[in-house]
C-alpha cells in the first residue's frame, strides 16, 4: 500500500482530468485547488516546482529596481497571468503593463496587447518553457520587449529581446552581467550585482 493511500490523500488531492480539446484559459479561474502559479500552455496546466533562493532574489530585486524607475502611466507586477489566447495562459515572473488595464483588485489576468514587458527567471524545471515555448508565443501575441534571467554563479544575467513586428519574432539586443542599462521600453539602470540575499554588514 502507498503511503499516499494509507493516510488518504490520493482521493483528497485527485488531480483534474482534462477536457476533450484540453484545458481553456477561463479554466485557471474555475477550477479548485490548483497549486499556486499554475500557468495554462498549449492547453495543459503547467505546476511549478519550489522556488529557488536565486530565483527569489531575482525577481526581488528587478521588482524594487523596476517599480523605483517606471514610468507613471505604467504598473509592474509580479506572478500574475498574461491570456495570450484560450489555450495560453502563462504567468511571468514579473510584468510591466499599461496602468489603464489594472482594473479591479479581483483581476487575475491581462491581455498581451496591454503588456510591455514580460519577465521569465529561469528555473531548472522552466527552461525550456523560458527559453523556447514563451518566448516565442508573447512575440507572436505581440509584446514588445522580453527579458530571460539566467544564473551565473548565484548573479543574474540578463538577456534583452526586443520584437521585430514584421516577423512577429524577438530579435535579442543585448546581455547584460553585472549592470542592465536600457532605453527601452523606457530607460532602466538596475546594479544586478545587488541580488545578495543578506543585507551589508555595517
Amino acid at each position: 500500500m502507498s503511503a499516499a493511500r494509507e493516510y488518504g490523500l490520493e482521493e483528497q488531492y485527485e488531480w483534474p482530468r482534462p477536457p476533450a480539446g484540453g484545458w481553456t484559459a477561463d479554466d485557471l479561474d474555475r477550477l479548485p485547488n490548483l497549486p499556486p502559479h499554475t500557468e495554462l500552455i498549449d492547453g495543459s496546466l503547467v505546476f511549478t516546482s519550489p522556488q529557488t533562493l536565486f530565483h527569489m532574489c531575482a525577481i526581488r530585486l528587478l521588482e524594487h529596481a523596476l517599480l523605483e524607475q517606471v514610468p507613471g502611466h505604467l504598473a509592474v507586477l509580479r506572478e500574475m497571468t498574461v491570456q495570450l489566447d484560450q489555450q495560453n495562459r502563462p504567468e511571468p515572473d514579473l510584468l510591466a503593463v499599461s496602468g489603464d488595464a489594472v482594473v479591479s483588485p479581483r483581476q487575475t489576468a491581462f491581455h498581451p496587447e496591454d503588456v510591455v514587458l514580460a519577465v521569465e527567471v529561469v528555473s531548472d524545471d522552466s527552461a525550456k518553457r523560458d527559453r523556447e515555448v514563451k518566448p516565442r508565443k508573447y512575440a507572436e501575441a505581440g509584446v514588445p520587449h522580453y527579458w530571460r534571467v539566467e544564473s551565473n554563479d548565484g548573479l543574474p544575467v540578463v538577456y534583452v529581446y526586443e520584437l521585430d513586428p514584421a516577423t512577429k519574432s524577438y530579435a535579442p539586443s543585448g546581455i547584460f552581467h553585472d549592470r542592465l542599462k536600457v532605453s527601452v521600453p523606457f530607460p532602466l539602470d538596475i546594479d544586478l550585482t545587488a541580488v545578495n540575499p543578506r543585507p551589508p554588514r555595517l
